[in-house]
C-alpha cells in the first residue's frame, strides 16, 4: 500500500476512533439521564398506598413532599432529552459494534513502525480493514450523523429549569404515562378540607341523640306553656271533678282563687286559707296537680304561625338541628362518600403537599364527587346550607310536613296507632310490625301511620292504599320503593295522569336519592334507555303505556308497580285498563294510590281489588257492609284525616244557599225548556255581576283579601271559569282546565303560591282537583254542586292536606230553586253509601244496581221534575 494510502488509511481510522469515543460517552450520559428518571419513577411508584385488607382500594395515591421536585426533574430531563433518529440511532449501534473496533484494531498493522512487523497474511487483514473502516467512514459521512451528533452533545441536562412536585403528571415530566394517563394529582387543601367535613359528619353521628334530646326538652316546654295557658283559664270547679265531687272548693272562690293554675301557684299558701285544713288543703294542691299532669301528658305539641312564641321558636330550632344531624343516617351517598376517603386521608403525611390519585375500582371523577359530597352534607350539618340558616319559620313554613313527621316521631302528636291500622285483621297487623322498614334512600320523614302503610304493601304485595287526601301517599309509596332498593332492586315503574307526572318526578328527586326518569313527553326515549340501563323509577302516563308495551327488557322488569290515581282504570273493558292489568300480572308487586276508590259504582272498587288479588273470595250482599270489608282486606287499606293528622287545621264547611237573581232565573227557564242539564247546572253564573253566585263569591275573595288568605274557586264549567276570571279583582291566576299542558298545570300553581296573600286560582274542578298539592290556598270555592262526592272531596283535598298550617274554609254556592237542590239530595245519598263500603278500610262488594245512578239518569230525573215544577207555576 503506498504511503498516501496509508496516511488515509489512519486518518480514516482516527476520525472512526474519536467517532466511537463521542458516541460512547454520549450514551453513557444519555443512559444516567434515563437512569435517574427511571429510579425516580421507581420511587414514587413504591409509595403508592397499598390496597386494603380485602385487596381492593377505590384508588390509591402517591404522597408528594416539597423535596420531590428533584425527582420530578429527574423524569422530566429524560423527557427532554434530544430525540435520536433511527439514522443516528443505527450509527450509534454500529459504533458500539465489535466488529468495527475489531476492524480498527486490526488495521493498525499498516501505520508505522508496526506494517514493518507485520506478516504479509497480517497486512493484507490490515488492507482489507482499512477497506472496510474506508467504506464506514463514508457511510458514516453521508449520513448526517455528525451535524446530529454535534446537536445532541450540545444538550446539557442543566438546560432544563428545576421542576416543583407539582408538575409529577405534566406531559413535560412523563411520569403520568406509568398509569395510562388515568392518574390526577390533588392538592393538600382539596384533602384537608374533605378531612374536616367527614370530622364534622362523624361528630353529627355522634351528637345525633344530644339532638334529638333538646328537641325533646323544648317540645316539652312548648306543651308545658300551652298546658299552663289552659290550666290557667280552667275554672277551680275543675278540682271536685278530679275528686269525684268530694272536695269543696267555697274556702277557695271565697279567697278570690278562680282557676287551678291559681291553685299551683298558691301551692302550700292553700293550707292556710280560713277553713282548709291539712287534709282538704293537701287534696286540693294533690287535685290540681293531678289535673296538670293529666293536661301536659295529653297536650299535643302544636305550632301556631299566628303566635310565634319564644318556645316555639326555639323548638324550630332544635328541630331544624336536629333533622340535619340525623339524616346523616339516611344520607347513604354521603356516608359511603366518607368511608371511601378515609384510607386516602389516613395515609396522608405531614409533610405532603399534593396527592397523585391512581383510580382502582372507581375513576378520579368519583374521587372529586365524593369530595363534595362530604363537603355540601358537613356545610348542612355545620349551618353552611339553607337547611340550617336564617329564621327557623321559614323553613318550618317551607316544609311543615316534615317537622309534623318528626313530632309525631317523638311522641308529640297525639297519633292513634289503632286507627293507623285502617281495621285490619290482627294477623296482618302483626305481620305488618314486625317487618323492619329500610330507609336508607328515603330522604324524608315518615309519620307513624305512613310507614304502617308503606310496611302493609310491602309485607301485602299487591294493594291499594286508599288513604283520604291530603295524607302523603306518594311518600308512602317511595318508602315502599327505596324499601325495596335497599334490598337489591333497582327498577320501577309509576304510572299516573299527565297532570301529576311533575310532581311525581318532584317527588321522586325530593324524597329520595332514587333517580327519576319522566318517560312522557319530549326526550321519552332517551329517559327510557337511561332508566333501563341505569334503573330508579319511570314516571309514565296511563296514555303512554301502549308505547311502552313491549320495550322493557325481561332483565329490566320493574319490581314494584304504582297507579296513581287509580280510580282511571276501574272501568276493565278500557284499554288503559287493559294495558296496566298487563303490567300488574307480571309484576310481583303492585300498589293502587287512590283516595276515591268509589266513584258511582260500588262494582267499580271491586273491580280495583280483583285487579290485585282475584283469590279473594267476595260473598257478601249490598246488605253486609261490613262483611264486604273484611272479605277485601287484604287488599285493602285506608285512613281519614280525623283519624290520624291531629294536627290539621280546622275545617269550616259552609253551604252557601241563595236565590236566583231575575237575571239567573231567565237563564235557567231557558235552559229547562231546552232540557239542557248542563247549562241548568251553570245558568246561576252566567249573568255575570247580576249572578247572586257571582256577587257571592266576589265577597268571599274580597273577606279573604282582608283576612290575608289565599282563594281557590272551582266550576265544573269552562265558560263560567271564564267569566269568573274576568270579573275577580286583584291577582288572578289561571283558568286552570284540562286543556292546559301538565306541566304548564305545576307552573300555574307554583306561581300562585309564590304570589302571596290576596291571589285567587280559578281552576276546573276536574283538572284541579286532582294530582296537584295547593296548600297556599285556604279558602275553597266550588261554585255549583258535583254529581260525585268524590270529585268534591278531591278539590278540598288539595288545599287542605298535610303541610296546611291554616283552617281551611270551604264555600259552595248553591241555589235555592231548582238544580242545585236535586243534586244535593243525591250527593247526600252517594257519600252516604261511600261511607258504608268504602271509607272503612275492610271494603270491596258490589252494591245493588238500585243504588246506583249514573249521570246520564242524574240528568233526565232532574230536567223532567224541573220542568213539571216550573210549568205548574203561574
Amino acid at each position: 500500500m503506498e504511503r498516501e494510502e496509508r496516511q488515509h488509511a489512519k486518518a480514516v481510522s482516527d476520525a472512526i476512533s474519536g467517532w466511537m469515543k463521542r458516541a460512547a460517552k454520549l450514551v453513557a450520559r444519555r443512559q444516567k439521564v434515563a437512569g435517574e428518571a427511571e429510579k425516580a419513577a421507581a420511587e414514587l411508584t413504591q409509595r403508592l398506598l397499598p390496597r386494603g385488607p380485602n385487596g381492593q382500594a377505590h384508588w390509591r395515591t402517591i404522597n408528594l413532599t416539597p423535596g420531590d421536585g428533584d425527582l420530578v426533574t429527574a423524569m422530566a430531563r429524560a423527557q427532554a432529552l434530544p430525540e435520536l433518529t433511527s439514522e443516528t440511532q443505527r450509527v450509534l449501534n454500529e459504533l458500539a459494534a465489535e466488529h468495527v473496533a475489531k476492524a480498527l484494531l486490526t488495521a493498525r498493522a499498516l501505520h508505522g513502525a508496526r506494517r514493518m512487523f507485520s506478516g504479509r497474511d497480517r497486512q493484507n487483514s490490515a488492507a482489507e480493514a482499512a477497506a472496510y473502516l474506508s467504506a464506514f467512514h463514508s457511510w458514516v459521512g453521508a449520513s448526517g450523523f455528525l451535524p446530529d451528533l454535534d446537536r445532541l452533545e450540545a444538550w446539557h441536562k442543566q438546560s432544563v429549569t428545576a421542576l416543583g412536585s407539582s408538575s409529577v403528571l405534566d406531559e413535560s415530566v412523563g411520569f403520568a404515562s406509568t398509569f395510562a394517563g388515568r392518574a390526577d394529582l390533588l392538592v393538600r387543601q382539596e384533602l384537608d378540607a374533605a378531612e374536616g367535613s367527614i370530622l364534622a359528619i362523624d361528630r353529627a353521628l355522634q351528637r345525633e341523640g344530644d339532638f334529638r334530646t333538646a328537641v325533646t326538652s323544648a317540645g316539652n316546654a312548648v306543651r308545658q306553656s300551652e298546658a299552663r295557658r289552659l290550666v290557667s283559664e280552667m275554672p277551680v270547679e275543675r278540682l271536685k271533678d278530679a275528686t269525684s265531687g268530694q272536695l269543696r272548693i267555697s274556702a277557695l272562690t271565697g279567697a278570690g282563687i278562680r282557676t287551678v293554675q291559681q291553685v299551683l301557684d298558691q301551692g302550700p299558701r292553700i293550707l292556710a286559707l280560713p277553713g282548709v285544713g291539712d287534709t282538704t288543703g293537701n287534696r286540693m294542691i294533690g287535685a290540681a296537680r293531678t289535673i296538670w299532669q293529666t293536661t301536659v301528658d295529653e297536650m299535643p305539641v302544636r305550632i301556631d304561625i299566628k303566635n310565634r312564641s319564644a318556645a316555639a321558636t326555639d323548638l324550630l330550632k332544635a328541630m331544624r338541628a336536629w333533622d340535619a344531624a340525623r339524616s346523616i343516617k339516611n344520607a347513604t351517598v354521603d356516608l359511603a362518600a366518607a368511608d371511601s376517603l378515609r384510607p386516602l386521608l389516613t395515609g396522608l403525611e405531614r409533610k405532603t403537599t399534593h396527592v397523585v390519585v391512581v383510580p382502582e375500582s372507581r375513576s378520579v371523577a368519583d374521587l372529586r364527587a365524593a369530595i363534595s359530597d362530604v363537603e355540601r352534607r358537613a356545610a348542612l350539618l355545620m349551618g353552611g346550607g339553607s337547611a340550617a340558616a336564617g329564621d327557623p319559620w321559614d323553613d318550618f313554613l317551607a316544609r311543615p310536613a316534615d317537622y309534623f313527621a318528626m313530632l309525631s316521631e317523638l311522641g308529640f302528636l297525639s297519633d292513634d296507632e289503632e286507627k293507623s291500622h285502617g281495621d285490619l285483621p290482627t294477623e296482618i297487623v302483626e305481620a305488618v310490625r314486625e317487618l323492619k322498614l329500610e330507609t336508607i334512600h328515603l330522604k324524608a320523614s315518615l309519620r307513624g301511620y305512613q310507614s304502617f302503610g308503606a310496611r302493609f304493601a310491602i309485607v301485602q304485595r299487591k294493594v291499594i292504599i286508599g288513604d283520604e287526601m291530603g295524607l302523603g301517599k306518594t311518600v308512602e309509596s317511595l318508602a315502599v320503593l327505596t324499601h325495596l332498593r335497599a334490598k337489591g332492586s333497582h327498577h320501577f315503574l309509576v304510572v299516573c295522569p299527565a297532570a301529576v307526572v311533575t310532581n311525581w318526578v318532584r317527588e321522586v328527586a325530593d324524597k329520595s336519592d332514587l333517580r327519576a326518569h319522566r318517560l312522557h313527553g319530549a326526550g321519552r326515549d332517551g329517559a327510557l334507555t337511561s332508566w333501563i340501563r341505569n334503573g330508579g323509577v319511570a314516571v309514565t302516563t296511563y296514555d303512554s303505556l301502549g308505547w311502552l308495551d313491549g320495550q322493557i327488557p325481561d332483565r329490566t322488569r320493574p319490581t314494584c308497580l304504582v297507579f296513581d290515581e287509580a280510580h282511571y282504570i276501574k272501568n276493565p273493558d278500557a284499554q288503559r285498563t287493559r294495558r296496566s292489568l298487563s303490567l300488574i300480572r307480571d309484576c310481583e308487586r303492585t300498589i293502587l294510590l287512590t283516595g276515591t276508590p268509589l266513584e258511582n259504582r260500588i262494582e267499580e272498587f271491586r273491580n280495583l281489588v280483583g285487579y290485585l288479588r282475584p283469590d279473594l273470595t267476595v260473598s257478601a250482599s249490598e246488605f253486609a257492609p261490613r262483611q264486604f270489608r273484611k272479605q277485601v282486606a287484604p287488599a285493602y287499606l285506608r285512613r281519614n284525616q280525623e283519624d290520624v293528622l291531629t294536627e290539621l287545621p280546622e275545617l269550616v264547611e259552609v253551604d252557601e244557599w241563595m236565590p236566583l237573581s231575575a237575571h239567573d232565573e231567565q237563564h235557567y227557564r231557558a235552559a229547562v225548556m231546552e232540557g239542557n242539564f248542563m247549562a241548568m247546572r251553570q245558568a246561576a253564573l252566567r249573568s255575570g255581576s247580576n249572578s247572586q253566585k257571582m256577587q257571592r263569591l266576589l265577597d268571599i275573595v274580597e273577606e279573604a283579601e282582608d283576612n290575608e288568605r289565599r282563594v281557590l274557586v272551582f266550576s265544573h264549567f269552562r265558560g263560567a271559569l271564564d267569566d269568573i276570571a274576568s270579573l275577580l279583582p286583584g291577582k288572578v291566576f289561571g283558568p286552570l282546565t284540562g286543556s292546559v299542558p301538565a306541566a304548564k298545570r305545576q307552573q300555574m300553581v307554583d306561581e300562585f303560591s309564590r304570589a302571596g296573600h290576596s291571589a285567587v286560582l280559578v281552576a276546573q274542578i276536574i283538572a284541579g282537583g286532582v294530582g296537584l298539592n295547593i296548600q297556599a290556598a285556604s279558602v275553597v270555592v266550588i261554585c255549583e254542586p258535583q254529581l260525585k262526592p268524590t270529585t268534591e272531596w278531591q278539590a278540598i283535598a288539595r288545599s287542605r292536606r298535610m303541610g296546611q298550617l291554616e283552617s281551611v274554609q270551604v264555600h259552595r254556592l248553591l241555589s235555592e230553586d231548582g238544580v242545585d237542590q236535586r243534586i244535593t239530595e243525591i250527593l247526600a245519598r252517594k257519600s252516604e253509601l261511600f261511607a258504608e263500603f268504602a271509607r272503612v278500610s275492610e271494603t270491596a262488594d258490589s252494591a245493588p244496581e238500585a243504588f246506583d245512578i249514573s249521570d246520564a239518569e242524574v240528568a233526565r230525573e232532574i230536567v223532567a221534575a224541573e220542568r213539571e215544577r216550573l210549568l205548574s207555576q203561574p
